[in-house]
């Protein structure tokens, strides 16, 4: 047992999601201080990816930025972005934790002017945006970004672009020669905050992910939909951009399969309805069908089910698809499998494809031996352990859950760092 003159009431979350978030607002109000700590360099997480959520079908502004204007309001929270966890040593009450920071390249005094994305002419994968676009080597991570605050990509470190973008900022905030560093934290308890990753579509070969442009996965269609996204919100086939007349969302891709996530991801069905409602919302004419096992949505959320089975562009076919294969010239997809209800064997042409993968744990087993005892036979933490998780750090949950989830963490670390 730690001695109590070592004992410290400060709390540390890890992960800036809206579950980190939440855990680190409802414990620095009840009188605790906080480090949270992000590995990317905004806080917001996957919410703040999406284009709505349920309950209410909200955007991620709606309850991120209330969040985030209680971080600014209060005194007792640090946030340190770019920052993740090196090594955990102690126990409750008397945690001494390594921080590691990488680069940024761009000091807190930005003002996010924006002239070093002026100046910077190299563009690189867009994070925020699943890769689906680029952005400048020096850019605002999104539209709603907190801190709002440029990054620059270490690729320009020593070239005569990395040069032209310091020399570029009248404020002198670019540091390029900045470095990797680390620190150390005196803490009375852990929140691990660390969410989820979308399952690799890729790992499911007979769906074509890497092969046919028009098979996305269900994350990139929230992006395909949001306005701040890669097309501005219009949803659009990959291939040539042409909004899709026929769509395919196929559930459980990876899920409920014991060759890939062999339990339910609990958001995936809620999610391809929702996606089927974004599709009619924009095209009158278009037809969705939702290929499913069996379709699962908790609580008051059945309501949303009904609404989409009473529109007749919406089908759904109870079945879990065998393979897509090419549609030949003109883009597109041809998803075959049999219906399970009718017996019926279909090949049938899509204009775009959309796979609902499931989630899985960001940490997994040797990310951070510390919690190696905690996690379940799914990398999962488990919430009996002494590891306090909030969110899909404890298994797939969706944003309400999430949210209540962190709460209570933040409850149980306020006991852990006040005894």
């Amino acid at each position: 047992m730690t001695d109590k003159t070592s004992r410290s009431r400060t709390i540390l979350v890890v992960g800036g999601g809206i579950s980190g978030i939440t855990a680190a607002v409802e414990a620095a109000e009840a009188g605790h201080d906080v480090v949270l700590i992000e590995k990317t360099p905004t806080l917001g997480g996957r919410v703040a990816r999406m284009n709505r959520y349920f309950p209410k079908l909200c955007h991620p502004t709606c309850g991120l930025e209330i969040n985030y204007q209680r971080i600014k309001k209060s005194s007792r929270i640090k946030v340190f972005t770019m920052s993740s966890v090196a090594a955990v040593k102690g126990g409750p009450g008397g945690y001494t934790v390594t921080v590691k920071t990488q680069p940024r390249y761009v000091k807190p005094s930005c003002t996010a002017c924006g002239d070093c994305a002026a100046a910077a002419t190299s563009e690189v994968a867009n994070h925020h945006n699943y890769g689906m676009d680029k952005v400048k080597s020096a850019h605002l991570p999104h539209t709603m970004a907190f801190p709002m605050r440029y990054v620059i990509d270490g690729s320009v470190v020593g070239t005569p672009e990395g040069a032209a973008i310091q020399a570029a900022c009248k404020i002198g905030a670019v540091d390029l020669d900045e470095k990797e560093s680390s620190f150390e934290l005196e803490v009375g308890a852990v929140v691990w905050a660390t969410g989820w990753r979308p399952y690799p579509a890729s790992n499911l070969t007979m769906y074509r992910y890497d092969d046919l442009p028009d098979v996305i996965t269900n994350v990139e269609m929230e992006r395909l939909a949001s306005p701040d996204g890669p097309t501005g919100g219009k949803i659009v086939r990959p291939s040539d951009h042409a909004a899709p007349k026929t769509v395919a969302l196929i559930q459980c891709a990876g899920s409920r399969d014991l060759n890939h996530l062999p339990y339910c991801s609990r958001v995936c069905c809620l999610a391809s309805l929702k996606h089927a409602a974004y599709v009619r919302e924009q095209m009158a004419d278009a037809q969705v069908d939702i290929y499913y096992i069996d379709l699962r949505a908790h609580d008051k959320l059945e309501s949303f089910v009904q609404r989409l089975k009473r529109d007749p562009q919406v089908g759904f076919v109870k079945s879990k698809p065998a393979r897509i294969e090419p549609s030949g010239a003109g883009g597109g997809a041809v998803v075959c499998g049999e219906n399970t209800l009718t017996r019926e064997v279909y090949a049938k042409n899509y204009d775009l494809v959309v796979l609902a993968t499931g989630m899985q744990p960001s940490v997994i087993e040797g990310d951070m031996p510390a919690m190696d005892k905690d996690l379940d036979a799914y990398g999962f933490i488990f919430p009996e352990g002494e590891a306090i998780s909030a969110g899909v750090a404890s298994g797939p949950l969706d944003v309400s859950m999430s949210v209540q989830s962190a709460t209570a963490a933040a409850l149980k670390a306020i006991r852990v760092a006040s005894v």
